[in-house]
């Protein structure tokens, strides 16, 4: 019997001491062998990370008006098991829907939620309504919980707010294309935002620390704290001021004439800092996902591609005034021309206009007289070169994402010939060409065009500051000041210039049209144009540069009446809110009348001068003007010396005229105009109707040289008729072995995505 107890006892015992050894072992390999391990899994259960939010840098104008920023947002959070035990399923629901705007099948779903166990869930997050609300939804929600608070008498309604902060456009659209957006989870997606996101968004901080098992945190625990590096500010070259009156001008012209797409572009020649830059459609980056076709995101000022049309004649002017083989006073046949190896003949707008000087020419825009710069005077091989230093087929490198190259690639003897007035095988962008005649506006110099005038670090306060950039030296200074009175020339003569509708009082402006068709499946679609106008002014002291394209507005006209008029009303607003006096040849000295109180421009005293002498001096200083007679000095002239011009009036210079004087087109003229002028020329004048002549008619009676005027009441502009004069001339640069146009280039179209 004791011997049974002591076994039991010794057993029992031998248990004991071996449930021992195995603790003390399993202990040692918990706290030894894998102390390490342990360690860190304890240290997760009161080690705490909080991240601490960088700020995105903000975005201003050049003024240091906010155009992006973070701002407080909140996100609107439910627990439906507090909705569902307080009884207010109901009204929760309709609250939100008409405060968030979200389907009420949508709160139903949310707010009846269960997990697998088939229990009502606690936190949802209301999205995407609910989704970093500002703070004017936020005060609403806060209203309707205090309301349903009241009502039952209760202290939890089962909706809260998570506080965060999201990214914000103060003026909505303005320069939408320009900025681009962060999308809800802030990531950037465009524009800016997208180009610059490194530096803008910065490095998010943290603070790590201990805390008990309730989550206080533990008195003498280490912690570490790495701050926050808020992003870099941006300041930007576009004035809010500029870029609203772009986008007024193309309202109401997209409303007008709705286009599949318009773009403007505004540089300062000098510097190239663009000033504005628009598209319509566009979108609002506040409110980006409500926007449904994607194209409304597209930024055609950079990325898209089209054949510019008689806008790139600049750079043959350009090319031919710097090598000297540009005489405005010499003569050619317009109409056709023909190219060896080609079998059609390259034309001119309405048959043309007979044998015109070269400077008439331009006026027209006329592609024969291009074509006979370009491609014969020139030669195939300098204009190539010329169009290569302009900047085309080469990217701007503007600071925004995206920008294409387009290409210039002809072959054939047709397609130098076309790409002298800009048709066949020349793709361009809008920003390529405003470089291109900012280059003729700032004397000769190409620049690259940019954004983005400071990045400001605020953390260091230090400040990074954009500087003009001269890519290359294309004309000299003089060249390029003689380009620019020919091109004033196209806008100021408000009878045969394709530009006229562009004109200004008080500034001078010089400028280029363009209607180009476009290439449709491979072939030119006549019913298809891309419409264009560029130029700068004022033309003696260049503030501003503009472009403006118009793809496929719903109307005949081109260039010349459809883009020309938005580019007046944008460049005209713009200097004056810059503060650019308008100037008026008051007297020799050059007066200067303040925009408040102008004065008239005065005709120039210019009898007795040299018919050479005197056109020159007329057209260097912007003046509209016609040569009467072929005599080499000036007799008499209308209007007379300081006679107060209207605006866009001609002053006609008269030399010794023989037994059949020369008559002038007068077209246009009013009759007093007309008279004064027939009158100077002693001829015989017969008037019917009222108003402005639409139509006139030379006879001689009796040895006397007599001249019939029809009037009309309302001015006529005699010479345009669809698109303006000359500038959608044929463009089908097909060569003999190939009668389509390149269309494995890029999107060959201003609108193109």
């Amino acid at each position: 019997m004791i011997k049974r107890i002591k076994l039991r006892m010794l057993f029992i015992g031998g248990c004991i001491t071996l449930f021992f050894l195995v603790l003390v072992g399993r202990v040692f390999y918990i706290q030894i062998l894998q102390g390490d391990y342990w360690q860190k899994e304890a240290a997760k259960t009161w080690a705490h990370t909080t991240i601490i939010k960088a700020l995105r840098g903000e975005i201003t104008d050049r003024n240091g008006g906010v155009l992006a920023s973070d701002v407080p947002a909140f996100t609107v959070v439910v627990e439906p098991n507090v909705i569902h035990e307080q009884g207010l399923r109901d009204e929760v629901i309709q609250g939100l829907h008409e405060i968030l705007n979200k389907p009420v099948s949508e709160l139903e779903e949310l707010i009846d939620a269960k997990d697998k166990d088939g229990d009502l869930l606690k936190n949802r997050e209301v999205r995407n309504e609910g989704w970093k609300v500002d703070q004017e939804v936020a005060d609403k929600i806060t209203a309707f919980v205090k309301k349903l608070e009241k009502e039952h008498d209760i202290r939890e309604t089962g909706i809260g707010f998570v506080k965060d902060q999201k990214r914000y456009y103060p003026k909505d659209s303005l320069a939408a294309h320009v900025l681009g957006y962060t999308d809800r989870e802030g990531n950037a997606v465009a524009g800016l935002e997208y180009f610059y996101d490194k530096q803008l968004k910065g490095a998010d901080g943290e603070l790590d620390y201990q805390s008990d098992g309730k989550g206080v945190k533990l008195p003498d625990a280490a912690e570490s704290y790495t701050p926050a590096v808020n992003g870099d500010n941006l300041k930007l070259t576009i004035d809010s001021t500029i870029q609203y009156y772009i986008q007024d001008a193309m309202k109401e012209a997209y409303a007008e004439y709705q286009p599949k797409s318009m773009t403007v572009i505004a540089a300062d020649p000098n510097t190239m800092e663009i000033l504005g830059m628009a598209n319509m459609p566009t979108f609002n980056p506040n409110e980006y996902w409500k926007t449904q076709d994607q194209g409304d995101f597209y930024n055609h000022a950079i990325k898209s591609i089209y054949e510019p049309g008689s806008t790139f004649k600049i750079v043959t002017l350009a090319g031919t005034v710097q090598e000297k083989l540009f005489d405005p006073n010499a003569t050619f046949e317009s109409g056709q021309i023909r190219i060896e190896g080609y079998r059609r003949p390259l034309r001119d707008m309405h048959g043309g206009w007979g044998r015109i000087t070269y400077l008439d020419g331009v006026k027209h825009s006329s592609n024969v007289g291009f074509v006979k710069l370009g491609y014969e005077m020139l030669g195939k091989d300098r204009l190539k070169q010329y169009i290569d230093n302009f900047g085309f087929g080469q990217k701007t490198g503007i600071d925004l994402p995206g920008e294409a190259k387009g290409s210039v690639t002809p072959y054939y003897k047709v397609e130098f010939a076309t790409l002298a007035y800009g048709h066949g095988k020349v793709q361009v962008t809008p920003i390529q060409q405003l470089a291109a005649v900012s280059a003729v506006a700032n004397g000769g110099k190409l620049m690259k065009p940019y954004v983005v005038k400071e990045i400001e670090d605020p953390n260091t306060g230090k400040t990074t500051v954009t500087k003009p950039e001269v890519v290359r030296q294309i004309i000299s200074a003089e060249s390029a000041k003689q380009t620019g009175i020919y091109l004033e020339q196209v806008v100021a003569d408000q009878k045969i210039g394709t530009g006229r509708h562009a004109y200004i009082e008080g500034y001078r402006v010089a400028g280029k049209t363009g209607t180009a068709v476009k290439v449709v499946n491979g072939e030119y679609d006549y019913s298809k144009n891309v419409v264009s106008f560029i130029g700068y002014a004022p033309v003696n002291d260049p503030k501003i540069a503009v472009i403006v394209i118009v793809d496929e507005p719903k109307t005949d006209g081109g260039g010349g009446a459809v883009a020309a008029p938005i580019f007046k009303k944008i460049v005209s607003q713009s200097l004056e809110y810059m503060g650019v006096p308008k100037v008026y040849e008051d007297d020799k000295k050059g007066k200067k009348s303040g925009n408040d109180t102008v004065s008239a421009r005065t005709a120039p005293n210019m009898v007795g001068q040299t018919m050479k002498s005197a056109r020159e001096q007329l057209m260097n200083q912007g003046y509209d003007f016609e040569t009467v007679g072929d005599g080499a000095s000036v007799a008499s002239q209308y209007p007379s010396a300081g006679t107060a011009l209207a605006s866009g009036q001609k002053v006609y210079l008269l030399s010794e005229q023989g037994d059949k004087p020369t008559i002038p087109d007068l077209r246009g003229e009013s009759l007093r105009d007309a008279l004064e002028v027939l009158s100077l020329l002693k001829v015989g004048i017969q008037v019917s109707g009222e108003g402005y002549v639409t139509e006139q008619k030379e006879s001689v009676n009796n040895g006397k040289t007599q001249v019939a005027l029809t009037l009309k009441p309302n001015k006529q502009d005699g010479q345009d008729t669809g698109a303006a004069s000359g500038e959608a001339a044929d463009p089908n640069a097909e060569s003999a072995t190939s009668s389509k146009p390149d269309s494995n280039s890029e999107q060959n179209t201003a609108s193109s995505n």
